[in-house]
């Protein structure tokens, strides 16, 4: 009988490693579709009580941590016996300190053997996580490969992965490896490792590619832009579009980040890198990415109150980028993009601000009229 990849009927052995292998290998250098949901174990999550996160944070993973301890007490345990056996305690799917400590406490050889069957065979996220976080205690170079493969399920191990391949000498292109093929919350988790490991190697892809357009890259853009030196980069002479354009994604999140990360307000640097995205965007071909982008930020300029403050101090950058949109160059690639139904364009073409730019001045509105 065939099935679907990844899926399983009810009742399935599937382990989770196994699934994350049948999504991913049809497609090695993209993200798992839905990052892999449903997870083989999603009927029996879904259908028992969870465990309620402990009131004092400072128990959370206390419970596991006692599981696993009286597992390593018994010299004849076997790693199956672990699965199954956090149903009803809470693990924390970040690192923590208890379910450290009772990986610090036993032997280290026993620790990475049954950290590493987990990952490998286990059938349920629970079980999964706590393998994931006692291979964390004892990785080495070895488990590289292990971790970024169930990192792709990077929802819900994603922190973990992320941690672990952080502390590895080898950690930087695992984690861009990794960051490649991950979105939502497992790329805010793989950018803030990579941000942090301040690794050179590392900074050509943040300046090019960390930014994804998910509203959460909010949570790490002033990281990025501080790890990579954005105001220095777009000032110097090697800028290329890439960069330019990654440019543009960062100052487009930093527009609406209040609450999330370092807002356009807050960012030191703003207008430095406004002014040169201008000259930049001025010297570059026109693209239905780039006239978009220039368009948000038209717009976002005198939006989110809370992330870019008085209006008026965007002003001039606000009408910079106007001009640019005004341009013949500009509305002949930008209509050229609407009769193919760029998915940028068509979005754009949604708002009112956007059906108001000169390219789209004397299209009909969506009523008609």
């Amino acid at each position: 009988m065939s099935e679907t990849a990844g899926m399983q009927p009810p009742g399935s052995r599937m382990s989770l490693f196994e699934h994350v292998l049948r999504l991913h290998l049809p497609a090695p250098d993209e993200p798992l579709p839905r990052d892999g949901e449903p997870y083989p174990d999603d009927a029996l999550h879904r259908r028992r009580s969870r465990p309620k996160t402990p009131q004092d944070r400072h128990a959370a993973g206390k419970e596991a941590a006692l599981v696993l301890d009286a597992y390593f007490a018994r010299t004849a345990a076997q790693p199956g016996e672990l699965v199954g056996a956090f149903h009803d305690v809470y693990v924390p799917i970040h690192p923590n300190a208890h379910i450290t400590a009772a990986a610090e406490g036993a032997d280290r050889r026993r620790v990475h053997d049954t950290g590493r069957w987990l990952v490998r065979h286990g059938t349920d996220r629970d079980s999964v996580t706590v393998g994931l976080a006692l291979v964390a205690a004892v990785a080495t170079a070895d488990d590289v490969t292990l971790i970024r493969t169930i990192g792709l399920l990077s929802n819900h191990f994603g922190p973990l992965a992320a941690h672990t391949l952080e502390r590895l000498p080898q950690g930087t292109d695992a984690l861009l490896w990794l960051a490649d093929r991950v979105t939502g919350w497992g790329r805010v988790y793989v950018v803030e490792a990579l941000c942090r490991r301040d690794d050179p190697t590392a900074r050509p892809w943040l300046l090019r590619r960390a930014c994804d357009g998910d509203l959460l890259n909010a949570y790490f853009v002033g990281e990025v832009a501080r790890t990579t030196r954005l105001h220095e980069v777009v000032t110097g002479p090697c800028v290329d579009d890439e960069i330019t354009d990654h440019t543009g994604r960062l100052l487009l999140v930093m527009t609406y980040s209040q609450g999330m990360g370092v807002t356009l307000a807050r960012y030191p640097h703003a207008e430095a890198v406004l002014a040169a995205h201008l000259r930049h965007l001025e010297r570059s071909e026109p693209s239905a990415g780039r006239y978009c982008t220039a368009a948000w930020l038209a717009n976002s300029l005198q939006g989110d109150a809370g992330s870019i403050g008085p209006v008026r101090r965007w002003q001039p950058y606000r009408d910079d980028y106007l001009a640019l949109l005004e341009r013949d160059d500009w509305c002949e690639v930008a209509r050229d993009a609407l009769a193919v139904e760029d998915p940028g364009i068509v979005r754009l073409l949604e708002t009112a601000s956007g059906r108001r730019l000169p390219a789209f001045a004397n299209r009909p509105t969506p009523d008609g009229q």
